[in-house]
Protein backbone atom coordinates (compact mmCIF):
# COMPACT_ATOMS: atom_id res chain seq x y z
CA UNK A 1 0.00 0.00 0.00
CA UNK A 2 1.19 3.55 -1.02
CA UNK A 3 2.70 5.82 1.88
CA UNK A 4 0.30 9.08 2.28
CA UNK A 5 2.96 11.31 2.90
CA UNK A 6 0.65 14.42 3.22
CA UNK A 7 -1.39 12.64 6.02
CA UNK A 8 1.14 10.64 7.62
CA UNK A 9 3.24 14.36 8.39
CA UNK A 10 0.30 15.63 9.43
CA UNK A 11 -0.46 13.44 12.42
CA UNK A 12 3.21 14.20 13.98
CA UNK A 13 4.53 17.05 15.74
CA UNK A 14 5.48 19.73 13.78
CA UNK A 15 9.35 19.00 15.20
CA UNK A 16 8.99 15.90 14.34
CA UNK A 17 7.61 16.75 10.95
CA UNK A 18 10.74 19.06 10.54
CA UNK A 19 13.25 16.64 11.04
CA UNK A 20 12.12 14.46 8.38
CA UNK A 21 12.13 17.49 6.13
CA UNK A 22 15.77 18.39 7.12
CA UNK A 23 16.75 14.49 6.78
CA UNK A 24 14.84 14.35 3.55
CA UNK A 25 16.80 17.29 2.22
CA UNK A 26 20.07 15.92 2.92
CA UNK A 27 21.05 18.48 5.35
CA UNK A 28 24.44 16.47 7.03
CA UNK A 29 25.01 18.77 9.39
CA UNK A 30 23.34 20.82 12.33
CA UNK A 31 25.00 23.52 14.36
CA UNK A 32 23.09 25.12 17.36
CA UNK A 33 23.68 26.63 20.76
CA UNK A 34 21.07 24.81 23.25
CA UNK A 35 18.00 25.90 23.14
CA UNK A 36 14.71 24.80 24.72
CA UNK A 37 12.15 25.53 21.39
CA UNK A 38 14.67 23.85 19.50
CA UNK A 39 15.27 20.76 21.95
CA UNK A 40 13.11 18.24 19.99
CA UNK A 41 14.53 18.94 16.95
CA UNK A 42 17.78 18.99 18.66
CA UNK A 43 17.62 14.89 20.19
CA UNK A 44 16.06 13.86 16.95
CA UNK A 45 19.52 15.14 15.13
CA UNK A 46 21.74 13.84 17.94
CA UNK A 47 20.04 10.50 17.74
CA UNK A 48 20.97 9.97 13.96
CA UNK A 49 23.67 8.58 12.82
CA UNK A 50 23.70 10.51 9.59
CA UNK A 51 23.26 13.73 11.09
CA UNK A 52 26.14 15.42 12.74
CA UNK A 53 25.19 18.13 15.23
CA UNK A 54 27.65 20.41 16.51
CA UNK A 55 26.84 23.01 19.76
CA UNK A 56 27.95 25.94 19.45
CA UNK A 57 29.41 28.77 21.73
CA UNK A 58 27.98 31.85 20.05
CA UNK A 59 25.97 31.47 17.07
CA UNK A 60 27.95 33.27 14.40
CA UNK A 61 30.31 29.76 14.32
CA UNK A 62 27.09 28.77 12.52
CA UNK A 63 27.43 30.83 9.77
CA UNK A 64 31.21 30.07 9.68
CA UNK A 65 30.34 26.44 9.90
CA UNK A 66 27.95 26.70 7.04
CA UNK A 67 30.44 28.33 4.81
CA UNK A 68 32.74 24.88 5.77
CA UNK A 69 30.12 22.14 5.37
CA UNK A 70 29.35 24.10 1.71
CA UNK A 71 32.81 23.69 0.84
CA UNK A 72 33.22 20.24 1.96
CA UNK A 73 29.95 19.17 -0.05
CA UNK A 74 27.58 18.85 2.39
CA UNK A 75 24.35 20.59 3.49
CA UNK A 76 24.06 22.42 6.85
CA UNK A 77 21.60 24.49 9.32
CA UNK A 78 22.18 26.50 11.83
CA UNK A 79 19.34 26.06 14.90
CA UNK A 80 19.00 28.99 17.27
CA UNK A 81 17.30 31.90 19.76
CA UNK A 82 16.39 35.26 17.84
CA UNK A 83 18.76 36.84 20.99
CA UNK A 84 21.43 34.66 18.76
CA UNK A 85 20.60 36.41 15.62
CA UNK A 86 22.14 39.76 17.14
CA UNK A 87 25.53 37.69 17.63
CA UNK A 88 25.49 36.65 14.16
CA UNK A 89 25.28 40.16 12.42
CA UNK A 90 28.64 40.86 11.50
CA UNK A 91 29.18 37.27 10.09
CA UNK A 92 26.21 37.26 7.69
CA UNK A 93 27.76 39.55 5.42
CA UNK A 94 29.94 36.65 4.58
CA UNK A 95 27.33 35.26 3.02
CA UNK A 96 26.78 37.70 0.72
CA UNK A 97 30.59 38.15 -0.21
CA UNK A 98 30.72 34.59 -0.61
CA UNK A 99 27.35 33.07 -1.88
CA UNK A 100 27.29 29.98 -0.20
CA UNK A 101 23.61 28.73 0.90
CA UNK A 102 22.74 29.16 4.52
CA UNK A 103 19.51 28.06 6.48
CA UNK A 104 18.67 29.34 10.05
CA UNK A 105 15.62 27.98 11.93
CA UNK A 106 15.57 30.84 14.69
CA UNK A 107 12.98 30.32 17.96
CA UNK A 108 11.71 33.47 18.97
CA UNK A 109 11.48 35.21 22.01
CA UNK A 110 10.30 38.71 23.26
CA UNK A 111 6.70 38.02 21.56
CA UNK A 112 3.70 36.26 22.96
CA UNK A 113 3.39 36.16 26.78
CA UNK A 114 7.58 36.86 27.13
CA UNK A 115 8.48 36.48 30.51
CA UNK A 116 12.22 38.39 30.55
CA UNK A 117 11.90 41.93 29.41
CA UNK A 118 15.35 41.49 28.13
CA UNK A 119 14.67 39.21 25.06
CA UNK A 120 11.87 41.78 23.99
CA UNK A 121 14.22 44.57 22.20
CA UNK A 122 16.03 41.93 19.69
CA UNK A 123 13.09 40.21 19.51
CA UNK A 124 11.52 42.67 17.85
CA UNK A 125 14.30 43.62 15.28
CA UNK A 126 14.98 39.72 14.35
CA UNK A 127 12.93 40.35 10.88
CA UNK A 128 14.18 43.70 9.47
CA UNK A 129 17.61 42.66 10.82
CA UNK A 130 17.90 39.31 9.00
CA UNK A 131 15.77 41.34 5.83
CA UNK A 132 18.34 44.12 6.05
CA UNK A 133 21.08 41.33 5.49
CA UNK A 134 19.79 39.67 2.42
CA UNK A 135 18.29 37.08 4.03
CA UNK A 136 14.71 35.94 3.07
CA UNK A 137 12.44 35.51 5.98
CA UNK A 138 9.17 34.22 6.63
CA UNK A 139 7.61 33.71 10.39
CA UNK A 140 5.32 30.81 11.27
CA UNK A 141 2.48 30.83 13.85
CA UNK A 142 0.60 27.13 13.41
CA UNK A 143 2.33 24.26 12.93
CA UNK A 144 0.49 23.52 9.70
CA UNK A 145 2.86 26.51 8.45
CA UNK A 146 6.14 24.76 9.29
CA UNK A 147 7.41 22.41 6.65
CA UNK A 148 5.68 24.20 3.95
CA UNK A 149 7.93 27.26 5.07
CA UNK A 150 10.95 25.50 5.81
CA UNK A 151 10.98 23.59 2.26
CA UNK A 152 10.86 27.09 0.70
CA UNK A 153 13.94 28.30 2.76
CA UNK A 154 15.82 24.78 2.08
CA UNK A 155 14.60 25.71 -1.76
CA UNK A 156 15.45 29.49 -1.27
CA UNK A 157 19.10 28.60 0.12
CA UNK A 158 20.49 25.70 -1.55
CA UNK A 159 18.83 26.08 -4.96
CA UNK A 160 20.38 30.15 -5.06
CA UNK A 161 23.05 29.83 -2.62
CA UNK A 162 21.65 32.72 -0.02
CA UNK A 163 20.31 32.91 3.38
CA UNK A 164 17.18 31.84 3.91
CA UNK A 165 15.41 31.79 7.97
CA UNK A 166 12.23 30.36 9.04
CA UNK A 167 11.33 32.11 12.71
CA UNK A 168 9.20 30.17 14.69
CA UNK A 169 6.99 32.22 16.73
CA UNK A 170 6.57 31.95 20.60
CA UNK A 171 3.12 31.30 20.60
CA UNK A 172 4.09 28.20 18.30
CA UNK A 173 6.72 26.56 20.48
CA UNK A 174 4.66 27.29 24.01
CA UNK A 175 4.93 29.65 26.99
CA UNK A 176 8.15 29.40 28.29
CA UNK A 177 8.39 29.75 31.92
CA UNK A 178 10.98 30.78 34.36
CA UNK A 179 12.27 27.93 36.46
CA UNK A 180 13.73 28.72 39.72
Amino acid sequence: MPLNVASDLEVKPWQDQLFELIKGSDIRQVCYVPDAGHARLIARCKADPQIRDIALTTEEEGIALAAGAWLGGQRSALLMQSSGVGNCINMLSLIRACRFPMLMLVTMRGEWEEFNPWQEPMGSIVEPALKLCDTDVVKVTEAAQVVPAVQNAIQLAFGDDRAAAVLLSQKLIGRKVWVK
